[in-house]
């Protein structure tokens, strides 16, 4: 649907070291914040679950998705919007309805920044 690239939340653990693993440079903070600002709000966090459910690969129908809320269709289409420019998901249009997916490996990049790392032997 969108002409321009999501920025992308990072790429791997090894190039994108946790929290307390050094210090966040002013790029990688931008990009690190724009993403927990998405999911800053009920709606874009309901959302993002919504479409995550579906599995890795899987998508949903924007169809599936506005019936669930009580805002408006063009209010839901912009909190998709604002979670496609965090680099969360990404959509296709075919035909008049457009199709959700969560970006690979997305949470599982935010979920490695926010992990303490554990000494070895600790216990969970």
């Amino acid at each position: 649907m969108s002409n321009q690239e999501p920025e992308t939340v990072g790429q791997d653990a090894a190039c994108c070291p946790g929290l307390s693993a050094a210090p966040l440079d002013e790029e990688r903070a931008g990009e690190l914040a724009k993403a927990f600002k998405a999911l800053g709000d009920p709606v874009r966090l309901r959302l993002l679950s919504m479409i995550a459910s579906r599995g890795e690969g899987g998508e949903v129908c924007v169809c599936e998705l506005t019936p669930a809320f009580e805002p408006s269709q063009p209010t839901i289409s912009h909190h998709l919007k604002l979670l496609r420019q965090a680099g969360l998901i990404d959509c296709e249009r075919r035909g008049t309805w457009v199709y959700y997916w969560l970006l690979p490996g997305v949470l599982d990049r935010l979920a490695a920044f926010l992990t303490t790392p554990r000494p070895a032997g600790a216990r969970a």
